[in-house]
């Protein structure tokens, strides 16, 4: 079982797989949960209401943190996207703006566990020494 190390670069997997590429299923949906639960049925007003804004959703963090990806499937990514608008970044945050370091990558170890990622969208993002990394394993950094 792959095990990441940095929670957001597999948040970015998710993305890809889930909501993108729609292999990792079911797609993870925070209003789902939260009428599951009996807390209504308004993850924005959720997030206000228990003073979650610009933070993570405690229940969809545990949920993706928990989120087993086949080695098959990681093995299909063969491309990220970086951007403040992700689908699963709304899932876990849903009162952000994207102008702090909540979703930001720290650490590219968990590399390994995508064989044939090729290109990673959105680079900008990375640090210069983290873009330098993805040049030196042959993946294209835009």
């Amino acid at each position: 079982m792959a095990q990441f190390k940095d929670f957001n670069f597999k948040l970015l997997v998710i993305e890809q797989l889930m909501y993108t590429d729609e292999t990792l299923t079911p797609q993870f949906h925070l209003v789902d949960l939260l009428r599951q639960k009996g807390l209504g049925d308004d993850a924005y007003n959720y997030a206000q209401q228990y003073g979650l804004a610009y933070k993570m959703v405690p229940e969809a963090r545990d949920h993706f943190a928990a989120l087993h990806i086949d080695d098959d499937l990681l093995a299909g990514v063969e491309e990220l996207v970086m951007d403040g608008g992700l689908q699963v970044y709304q899932e876990c945050a849903p009162i952000w703006d994207g102008e702090d370091d909540l979703f930001d990558v720290a650490s590219l170890d968990d590399l390994a566990l995508l064989p044939n990622l090729r290109r990673v969208f959105g680079s900008e993002f990375l640090t210069s020494e983290q873009r330098d990394v993805l040049v030196a394993r042959g993946i294209v950094a835009d």
